[in-house]
């Protein structure tokens, strides 16, 4: 940039002055010059190139005087009620009250949430995640599990749950702290179950009057023990150290080189006892950013965005999903989507040169309304939990002109273990190991995945890597072997450029009668991409020959696709007849051709659902993945209904 600025800075002389000063000069100064002119070209041209550090050496250690210090008045947390501004609490503020508030196990939400659990660290407490959607069974499990004796909730209805969990039973529950003054009839019960119940303000008060010196954790103390969402079975207590969560932070703030400031912003929207949301709260506190809670309300999301005007976004697939369709929706006519595809078509060859920048008149014309759906300001965005469309995942990085990166672990290595690199802007796989932890694939010979043919099961190990599960020794050596490698229980293939490409979830991966291998997830994404599915569940067994799907349509997009293409009409539950229905199914198919299924992982036959399978319904997990067990028991009557109708 200098050398440019520094070369149009200059003026050239008038030809007819340079032609009389050459014609004047005497012969030797004319070959000095020459020869000065050859071996400077010389040097440069043969000059060896510059030997470059591996990392910027002014960034490695900033003297600062204190970190606490320097942002004392800083926002740190953030919250707001519907239609007002976000209100932010300051880093002295949060100090101040994780110093006095020694909590331990928390079934809440908001900074509260993110308080209580910066307590239980100043302490060296450890604190429990539990999922409230999780249902009185498992949580009643984990209670028993982790002896809990302290429980903090944000809300009434979190006390009622727990209580029917402990009813007419031995339990280890001593103590319920609510973030709000809890009823006399809710006193009561409480009394009647042997727990003693306290507001934040009496357990604020208990914390002043009996203050106590922090007492700060050593690098292989328990942090968390986080129980998983789970798709079958119970909840089972992941332990993690402290080691774990900052080799993990650390890997990721290396791997995207991104250095975060104080005015970044993040939006919490994301269940907080989700590892992959904590991780990313902690690398925000790090640098001294803030963090904004959303309102509570998943669909009040896009209020909140426009309000907090985000830096920083998480997010899981199926959000990117939904805001894909209903863009592609808006694009409605056939001029619509000429300009939508020829603006993508120009980005897209920017992208692939590295090049990132929303200062384009595409960016101007089209991409503006999409890059101010999420606040206007997003310069990161980072998802993981869940597979992602590659092109999904591509449209995003040219309509929001932003870093996008694609992660993937699961809460046995914390957060994550491998990531997409700056550079790398190519879609399809979730990138390379961390810096904190190593990655291999083991042979899984029953399905034909061999190590040697770099396919295999996905085997990780290094200081993000957990120590167990609380008090269950056996599914402890079921995932750890002698060695230390976790066994994440998904099939990986390694690609060319050295990256990694999940393929679907072992337990996930059936066989049909005929011997083929299925990986429902796999052939799900590709399915995903329709205009008209919103949602789409894969089966088959070893006792038929043949899949079939459960497909919910979607409401944003159905009705101006089922218009486009056949003329049709309607409201929602009138296009999802048998006529709309063939064709979902014949486009299903025709994306399927056309992204390489092979004819025995097409679909033979759909049942259209018009009810979103969502975390109420059970047929979710809390991160958003589905539970296959609990869809299979849901939809069995349709599942057999769909194979008694095909006639091949």
């Amino acid at each position: 940039m200098f050398h440019q600025e520094f070369f149009q800075s200059l003026t050239l002389p008038d030809l007819d002055h340079i032609s009389h000063y050459i014609s004047t000069a005497s012969t030797p100064m004319l070959m000095s010059i020459t020869a000065v002119a050859i071996a400077t070209t010389y040097y440069l041209a043969t000059r060896p190139k510059a030997v470059l550090p591996t990392c910027d050496l002014r960034m490695q250690s900033v003297e600062v005087p204190s970190c606490i210090r320097l942002l004392y008045n800083g926002p740190c947390l953030g919250s707001r009620k519907p239609k007002q501004p976000y209100e932010w609490i300051s880093y002295s503020e949060v100090r101040l009250n994780i110093n006095t508030s020694p909590y331990k196990n928390i079934l809440a939400s908001s900074w509260r949430w993110t308080m209580s659990e910066l307590a239980c660290y100043t302490y060296s407490l450890v604190v429990v995640t539990l999922y409230d959607t999780l249902g009185t069974e498992a949580i009643g499990h984990a209670i028993d599990k982790a002896s809990i004796s302290t429980i903090i909730c944000d809300v009434a209805e979190k006390v009622n749950l727990v209580l029917g969990c402990v009813r007419d039973r031995e339990h280890s529950v001593k103590t319920i702290v609510l973030m709000e003054t809890p009823a006399a009839d809710l006193v009561n019960r409480c009394q009647e179950a042997g727990i003693l119940i306290l507001s934040l303000q009496e357990m604020e008060a208990i914390g002043k009057a009996n203050h106590q010196q922090p007492l700060p954790p050593q690098p292989d103390d328990l942090a968390v023990i986080c129980f998983t969402s789970g798709t079958t079975g119970d909840p089972k207590g992941a332990m993690l150290t402290h080691e774990n969560i900052v080799s993990n932070c650390s890997a990721f703030i290396r791997v995207t080189e991104v250095r975060h400031q104080t005015f970044d912003v993040l939006i919490s929207y994301l269940p907080l006892a989700h590892m992959f949301e904590r991780m990313m709260e902690a690398v925000m506190l790090v640098h001294g950013g803030r963090i904004g809670y959303q309102q509570g309300d998943i669909h009040q999301l896009s209020d909140d965005l426009n309000v907090l005007k985000p830096t920083v976004f998480p997010v899981v697939p199926r959000i990117l999903n939904r805001m894909y369709d209903k863009i592609n929706g808006q694009a409605n006519t056939f001029l619509k989507r000429w300009v939508l595809h020829f603006a993508y078509r120009r980005k897209e060859a920017q992208l692939m040169k590295g090049i990132i920048r929303r200062d384009t008149l595409w960016d101007w014309l089209i991409f503006k309304k999409v890059q101010d759906s999420l606040g206007g300001r997003v310069r990161l965005i980072l998802t993981g939990a869940a597979p992602v469309s590659p092109c999904i995942l591509t449209f995003f990085r040219i309509a929001m002109s932003c870093q996008v990166y694609e992660g993937y672990g699961q809460t046995e290595c914390t957060a994550g273990c491998t990531m997409s690199t700056p550079g790398d802007w190519s879609a399809g796989h979730v990138g390379a190991p961390l810096p904190c932890n190593m990655v291999k694939l083991v042979d899984v010979p029953d399905m034909n995945y061999l190590a040697v043919n770099g396919e295999g099961e996905v085997c990780v190990k290094g200081s993000n890597v957990f120590k167990g599960y609380l008090k269950n020794p056996e599914k402890t050596a079921e995932t750890i072997d002698a060695d230390g490698w976790v066994h994440t229980g998904d099939i990986g293939k390694w690609l060319p450029n050295g990256t990694l490409q999940i393929v679907d979830r072992k337990k996930h991966i059936f066989k049909l009668a005929q011997g083929e291998y299925i990986a429902p997830e796999k052939i799900e994404n590709v399915y995903a991409m329709s205009e008209a599915v919103a949602q789409v569940f894969v089966h088959g067994d070893s006792l038929q020959a043949y899949l079939v799907a459960v497909v919910v349509p979607n409401s944003d997009s159905l009705s101006g696709w089922a218009k486009t293409t056949l003329g049709l009409e309607g409201s929602y539950q009138e296009l999802c007849g048998k006529e709309v229905k063939a064709a979902i199914l014949d486009d299903m198919q025709r994306l399927g051709k056309e992204r390489g299924l092979k004819s025995f992982e097409q679909v033979k036959a759909i049942y259209i659902s018009t009810q979103m399978f969502t975390i109420e319904n059970g047929l979710l997990t809390p991160t958003l993945k589905a539970k296959r067990n609990e869809m299979r028991k849901h939809f069995r009557p349709q599942i057999e209904e769909m194979y008694a109708g095909i006639k091949m």
